[in-house]
C-alpha cells in the first residue's frame, strides 16, 4: 500500500493512499479452479486462454520454476511433484505484457501468395522531419521508419542546383535537400533491421536522362546482390514477399517533368491561367521565365512565386473524371518519350506504376497481360470507392493501388485509412512524422503478423462471386463475431510519471475508451466509469462489440484523466488488430501518441469471442 501526499492552498496537506495492484476477482476464481492440480492449470492454460500446445508447455515449466524458487529445489531433490505458483505468481504472469502478451509476435500468415495480396506497410515523402512546406530533408526519418517495421519508403528525386547530382525534396517547396546518396546508403544500412521482408522504394521522378542513369548507377553500386531486378517488363503477376525475402525493389513510372515543362509553357504562352496547370496536390514554385532551351524540367529551382494549386480541396462534383493529376504524372501515352528514358534505369523497376488519364473506369481497368500499381490521392479514392468500388476492390486484386494524402495537410497530418483498406488497397502512404490518431491505427494495424510490415488481405477482398459481385463495406453485412473485452484495471503511471503530472493536487481520475474501427457497421467507441484520486484504477468493466468483418476491424484502446475544467490529460493509447487477439486474461501494454511504448503503463483485460 502505497501512500501519495499533495499540497493545496499553499499551506495545506492533503494524504491519499493508494493499494498495490490486487488481483481481481476472476483472476482468483481462475486461480481457485486449478490450485495445486497442474492438470486443471495446464486446462485453465489450453482452454481459457486458448494457448497452442507447445506454449502451454513453456508457460507451465516458467509457472512452475518460478514459483517460490521450488523449481531449483525439485531439480535438486529429484522430486516429481510440480510445485503450483502463489496466486501472487499466477498474477503477476498475467498482468505481464512480455509473458502474457495480448497476440503473438510472430509472423505466422501465409507470405507465398502475390505482392498485391497484401496490405503493406507505406510511408509518405519518408525524408522529410516535419511539415510538407519548409521542414528539412534527411536520412534520419528514412531510418526511424524502417526502425518501426515500414515496408514502404518514398524519395522524391530533382536535379541539384548544379543539374550535376539528384537531390531530395518535396519540390516546389521550401523544404531543403538532402542528397540521394546518403538516403539510399542509409536505407541499405536499416532495410531489414525490423522485417526480412522486401523493402519497396517508390521514387517520384523529376530528372533528366542522364541523372536517370546516375540513379540507376547510384542504386546498383549501393545495393549491390539486395537490388531485385524483374526477368520479364512487364509482369504478369506480381512475386510473393516470400520470394523477395530481404531484396529491395524499385517502384516508379518514367519520368514527366519534360511533359510537364511544354504543359507549362504553353499555358503561359496562351491563356497564361496558372490554376490551370497540372495538379500535384503539393505546393509548386512557378518560373516565370522558364527557358524554352532549358530541358532540366526542374520547376522547383524557378525563381518565380509559390502558388497553392489543390482541387482535393474541392468536395467531388460527381463526374466521372479524373479531374486531378497524381504526384507523378503518366507517360504511357507517348512512346516517343520512353523510347528517350535511360535503359538503366528502367530495367531496374518491378513495380511500374502509371495513371492513363480521362474516367475513372479507365483507370481501375484491368489488363490480364499486365500489372501495375495505380496512384490516388486521398480525395480521388473517396471519389472512386463512391462511383466505382466495386472496380476499385476488383483492380486490387491482381493490381495495386498506392493512396497518399490530400496537398492540403501542409502539416503532414493524415487520413482515415479504412476507406482504403475495405476496398483493398494495399499501399496506404502515411507520414510518418504526423503524430495523430490515424497513424496510430496505421501502427496498430501493421502490427499483426508478428510486425513484419505486411498484412495478408481477407479472402473476400480476393474473391469474385459468380455474378462478379465483391464484397460491399457500405452493405448490409451479417455479424460474423461477438468480441467480449474486460477491462479489469491498469497500472504503471504511478512508475513512469511524476506524481504532479496528471494533477496537482491528486491522484488522477483515469477511465478508459474501449472501440472498434473498421466497416462503418462496426464502429462504435465506449468508455468506462471514472475512478476517482487512485493510481491502480480498477473498473471490471465488460463491453460486447457486434463484428460484420472482424478481419479488417481494429480494437482501439485509449486511457484519458479526467479533468472538470480542463481538456482530459492523455493517459496511453493502443490498438491491436482483432483477427489477432489472444483470448483471455492479457496484460495490455500502452504507447504514447507517438506510438512509444511506456516503460510499465499496462492494462489488464480479456478477450472472449462468441
Amino acid at each position: 500500500m502505497g501512500s501519495y501526499k499533495y499540497k493545496y492552498c499553499m499551506c495545506f496537506t492533503r494524504k491519499f493512499r493508494s493499494p498495490d495492484a490486487q488481483p481481481p476477482p476472476d483472476v482468483r476464481a481462475a486461480y481457485l479452479s486449478f490450485n495445486s492440480d497442474v492438470h486443471a492449470l495446464r486446462r485453465f492454460l489450453s482452454q481459457a486462454q486458448g494457448e497452442h500446445p507447445a506454449d502451454v508447455d513453456r508457460i507451465l515449466a516458467l509457472l512452475t520454476a518460478a514459483s517460490g524458487g521450488h523449481g531449483i529445489a525439485r531439480l535438486v531433490t529429484r522430486s516429481p511433484a510440480p510445485a503450483m505458483p502463489t496466486l501472487e505468481e499466477f498474477f503477476a504472469f498475467l498482468f505481464s505484457p512480455e509473458l502474457n502478451p495480448p497476440m503473438a509476435h510472430q509472423v505466422h500468415q501465409d507470405m507465398s501468395a502475390p505482392f498485391s495480396h497484401y496490405f503493406v506497410f507505406t510511408g509518405h515523402n519518408s525524408y522529410l522531419t516535419g511539415n510538407q512546406l519548409n521542414s528539412d530533408s534527411s536520412d534520419i526519418p528514412i531510418i526511424k521508419a524502417l526502425q518501426r517495421g515500414v515496408r514502404v519508403i518514398e524519395l522524391d528525386m530533382w536535379p541539384n542546383s548544379s543539374k550535376t547530382n539528384v537531390d531530395i525534396l518535396h519540390g516546389g517547396t521550401l523544404t531543403a535537400p538532402v542528397e540521394m546518396i546518403r538516403c539510399l546508403k542509409s536505407i541499405k544500412e536499416y532495410a531489414f533491421c525490423a522485417s526480412t521482408y522486401p523493402l519497396v522504394i517508390t521514387l517520384e521522378d523529376h530528372l533528366t536522362p542522364d541523372l536517370q542513369a546516375k540513379v540507376a548507377k547510384m542504386l546498383t553500386e549501393t545495393f549491390g546482390d539486395l537490388l531485385f531486378i524483374p526477368s520479364s517488363d512487364p509482369m504478369k503477376e506480381f512475386p510473393s514477399p516470400a520470394a523477395l525475402m530481404k531484396r529491395i525493389i524499385i517502384s516508379t513510372k518514367p519520368p514527366q517533368e519534360y511533359k510537364e515543362f511544354l504543359k507549362v509553357k504553353d499555358k503561359q504562352n496562351g491563356s497564361g491561367n496558372i490554376a490551370d496547370l497540372p495538379d500535384t496536390g503539393s505546393l509548386r514554385r512557378i518560373d516565370s521565365n522558364v527557358d524554352n532551351q532549358n530541358g532540366s524540367g526542374n520547376l522547383a529551382a524557378g525563381t518565380g512565386s509559390l502558388r497553392r494549386i489543390d482541387s482535393n480541396a474541392d468536395e467531388s462534383d460527381g463526374k466521372d473524371e479524373l479531374d486531378e493529376q497524381d504526384e507523378e504524372d503518366s507517360d504511357e501515352d507517348d512512346p516517343k518519350f520512353q523510347q528517350d528514358t535511360a535503359c538503366e534505369y528502367r530495367k531496374l523497376i518491378t513495380i511500374q506504376a502509371g495513371k492513363p488519364k480521362g474516367h475513372l473506369r479507365d483507370a481501375l481497368r484491368v489488363d490480364p497481360e499486365k500489372v501495375r500499381r495505380l496512384s490516388l490521392s486521398e480525395t480521388q479514392l473517396a471519389k472512386a470507392t463512391t462511383s466505382h468500388g466495386a472496380e476499385v476492390i476488383r483492380f486490387t486484386q491482381n493490381n495495386i493501388l498506392r493512396v497518399y494524402p490530400k496537398g492540403t495537410r501542409v502539416n503532414s497530418s493524415n487520413y482515415d485509412p479504412m476507406i482504403a483498406w475495405t476496398h483493398g488497397a494495399q499501399m496506404v502512404a502515411f507520414n510518418m512524422q504526423g503524430h495523430d490518431k490515424a497513424l496510430r491505427l496505421m501502427q496498430g494495424f501493421f502490427r499483426a503478423n508478428g510486425g513484419c510490415g505486411y498484412v495478408k488481405k481477407p479472402d473476400f477482398l480476393l474473391t469474385t462471386g459468380p455474378n462478379g459481385e465483391v464484397f460491399d463495406p457500405k452493405g448490409s453485412l451479417p455479424v460474423k463475431k461477438t468480441l467480449k473485452v474486460k477491462v479489469y484495471m491498469g497500472d504503471g503511471w504511478r512508475m513512469d510519471f511524476s506524481k504532479t503530472h496528471f494533477d496537482a493536487f491528486s491522484p488522477p481520475d483515469f477511465y478508459t475508451r474501449v472501440g472498434i474501427v473498421g466497416v462503418k457497421a462496426d464502429t462504435v467507441m465506449k468508455k468506462t466509469r471514472v475512478i476517482e484520486d487512485q493510481w491502480v484504477p480498477v473498473w471490471d468493466e465488460e463491453f460486447t462489440f457486434l463484428l460484420r468483418a472482424p478481419e479488417l476491424a481494429l480494437l482501439r484502446i485509449e486511457v484519458q484523466e479526467y479533468d472538470m475544467s480542463e481538456k482530459h490529460d492523455f493517459g496511453g493509447q493502443t490498438c491491436l488488430p482483432v483477427w489477432e487477439l489472444k483470448q483471455g486474461i492479457r496484460a495490455v501494454p500502452l504507447h504514447d501518441r507517438k506510438g512509444n511504448r511506456y516503460k510499465s503503463v499496462r492494462l489488464l483485460m480479456r478477450f472472449d469471442f462468441v
